[in-house]
C-alpha cells in the first residue's frame, strides 16, 4: 500500500512540474493578441533624455509655406538663339547664305521686385536673340537683358508687367548653415514649379580649380532647367541661386552648387546702379597650401590663410598687413580657405572698409582696411608684370579684353617680338584673357608653356606670334 501510495504522490509531482515547466518556457512565448478598437497599448518608459524622431515629431519641420511662396516667384526661362545648321557649301559662301534653326534653351529665374526685376544665371541666357519669360500662372512676357557678370554666372532680367508679382526676399547667405534645411525650387527637364528638399552640405566650395568661387553645397535634387532658380531657407528667404551640378552624366548625382544670395544680391544693385559689377580687392596674394615652400615650412596645416605678398598702393599695404601675417577673419566670417577669402570679398565694393582679424607673431591684431579697386590687381607670368586695364582706357582705346603689361624681365620675348611695357596681352595659347584671373587660369592649365600669344601693340595694334617646339 506505502509503494502505491509513493507511486501517486511521484507521479502527482511529476505533472505538477510537467505542466509548471510547460507554463514558464513555451505558453508565455505563443500568446496571440487580437487587437480590438478599444484595446488600450501598453508603453514602455525610456529616459526622458531620448530625443524624438524629428521626422515624425508634430515639431518637424514644415517646408509648406516656403515652397508655397517660392513657387510665384520662381519663373520659366526661355532662351531662344538662331545658329546655322548643316554643312556650309561654296554657293553658300559665295552668296551669303545658309540654313539658319532656332534653338531654345530653357533654365529658371527668380522674380526680387514688384516690378519685374529677374534675377538668373547668365549662362542660361548667354547668346540669346530673344528671351521669353512664363510666370507660375502661366502668363508670358519678354523680358529685356538689363547686365551680366560671367564671373559670378549672374544676370539680370525686367518684364513689364500689368500689376506688381510676387517676389522672393534676400536672407542672408553668410548666416547659413551647415546641416540647414533648404529648398530647390525650378523647372527641370520642363516640369514647372518643382520643388526639392535637402540641407547645406557645404559652403564656399570651389569647383574652378583656382578659388574664383564661392558655392553653397546642397542636396536638394537639382536637374537640367534648375539653373537660376531659387534655394530658399525654412521661412522662404532667397539664400542662393542655383547654378550648377557636378555629374558625368548631366543629371543629379547627390549634390547641386547655389551662387550665394549675398553675392547675387550684390551683382544685382551693381548693375542697375553702376552698369557693371564693382570690385574691391584686399591687395594680398595667398601662399598656396599645396606648394613645397608650405608643406617643408609646416604652413599647410595652417588654421587660417598665409600673406605670401602685398600689392602695392593696396589697401591692405596703406593698412599696414605684412608677408608672413595670418588672416583669421574678415568682419565677422570665419576664414580657413581661400574661397571663404574671395566669397566674402564679392559682396564688397571698393572703398568699403572690412576688419581683418590677423595673427602676426603669435599675438591676434583687427586692422581696418579700406579695399581697393580691381584694377590695381597684379600677377606674374613668365617673368612679366600684369594687371587689369581700367575701364577708362579700356573705353578711350576702345580695348574690349586684355591685360596691361607693365613690367617685363622676359628678355626673349622682348627682343623676339617686342612685348614691352603698355602692350596689352589678350590671348595666350587660345585662350581669352579678360582679367589677371585669367592668367591666373592659363597659368594653372599651361604651366609656362607658351604656344600662342596675342598682343596689342603700342600702335593699336594686333599681333598674334605662334612659338614651336
Amino acid at each position: 500500500m506505502k509503494k502505491i501510495l509513493t507511486l501517486l504522490l511521484v507521479s502527482l509531482f511529476g505533472g505538477i512540474v510537467a505542466i509548471s515547466s510547460y507554463k514558464l518556457f513555451f505558453e508565455k512565448n505563443t500568446n496571440v493578441f487580437v487587437a480590438a478598437e478599444n484595446t488600450k497599448p501598453t508603453f514602455m518608459h525610456t529616459s526622458s533624455t531620448t530625443a524624438p524622431n524629428m521626422l515624425y515629431s508634430s515639431n518637424a519641420v514644415d517646408f509648406t509655406k516656403a515652397a508655397e511662396n517660392t513657387v510665384h516667384a520662381v519663373v520659366h526661362v526661355k532662351n531662344i538663339t538662331v545658329g546655322r545648321s548643316g554643312p556650309i557649301t561654296l554657293q553658300d559662301l559665295f552668296y551669303g547664305r545658309g540654313t539658319e534653326q532656332t534653338q531654345i534653351g530653357t533654365g529658371s529665374g527668380v522674380i526680387i521686385s514688384p516690378d519685374g526685376y529677374i534675377v538668373t544665371n547668365n549662362h542660361v541666357i548667354n547668346g540669346a536673340r530673344e528671351l521669353s519669360i512664363t510666370l507660375n500662372d502661366n502668363k508670358i512676357y519678354t523680358a529685356q537683358l538689363i547686365g551680366t557678370d560671367e564671373k559670378t554666372d549672374i544676370a539680370l532680367l525686367k518684364i513689364d508687367a500689368d500689376k506688381d508679382l510676387p517676389y522672393a526676399t534676400f536672407g542672408d547667405s553668410d548666416q547659413a548653415k551647415v546641416g540647414e534645411w533648404v529648398l530647390a525650387v525650378g523647372n527641370p527637364f520642363n516640369l514647372t514649379s518643382t520643388v526639392t528638399a535637402g540641407i547645406i552640405s557645404a559652403k564656399s566650395r570651389d569647383l574652378s580649380g583656382v578659388n574664383s568661387q564661392s558655392f553653397i553645397q546642397t542636396d536638394a535634387a537639382v536637374n537640367p532647367g534648375n539653373s537660376g532658380g531659387a534655394l530658399v531657407n525654412t521661412n522662404g528667404e532667397l539664400i542662393g541661386i542655383n547654378t550648377a551640378i557636378t555629374s558625368q552624366t548631366g543629371s543629379y548625382v547627390g549634390y547641386s552648387f547655389a551662387v550665394p544670395s549675398n553675392i547675387a544680391r550684390k551683382v544685382v544693385e551693381d548693375i542697375m546702379e553702376f552698369g557693371n559689377v564693382q570690385t574691391g580687392i584686399l591687395g594680398v596674394s595667398i601662399l598656396n597650401r599645396n606648394s613645397q615652400y608650405a608643406v617643408e615650412n609646416g604652413l599647410n596645416e595652417l588654421d587660417g590663410l598665409y600673406v605670401s605678398g602685398i600689392e602695392e598702393h593696396s589697401g591692405a599695404q596703406k593698412a599696414g598687413i605684412k608677408d608672413g601675417d595670418i588672416i583669421k577673419k574678415i568682419d565677422n566670417i570665419k576664414i580657413s580657405k581661400f574661397a571663404d577669402l574671395s566669397g566674402y570679398l564679392n559682396t564688397k565694393r571698393p572703398n568699403d572698409v572690412v576688419n581683418v582679424t590677423i595673427v602676426r607673431n603669435g599675438k591676434e591684431k583687427i586692422v581696418p582696411v579700406t579695399l581697393s579697386k580691381s584694377e590695381i590687381a597684379t600677377v606674374e607670368y613668365l617673368d612679366m608684370q600684369l594687371k587689369n586695364i581700367p575701364s577708362q582706357a579700356k573705353e578711350k582705346y576702345k580695348i574690349s579684353n586684355g591685360v596691361l603689361v607693365i613690367k617685363n624681365d622676359n628678355y626673349a620675348l622682348y627682343k623676339n617680338i617686342g612685348i614691352d611695357q603698355g602692350h596689352v596681352i589678350t590671348e595666350i595659347n587660345g585662350e581669352t584673357i579678360k582679367s589677371v584671373e585669367d592668367i591666373s587660369k592659363v597659368k594653372r592649365k599651361y604651366g609656362d608653356k607658351l604656344n600662342k600669344i596675342t598682343v596689342i601693340n603700342s600702335y593699336g595694334q594686333k599681333e598674334s606670334f605662334i612659338f614651336r617646339g
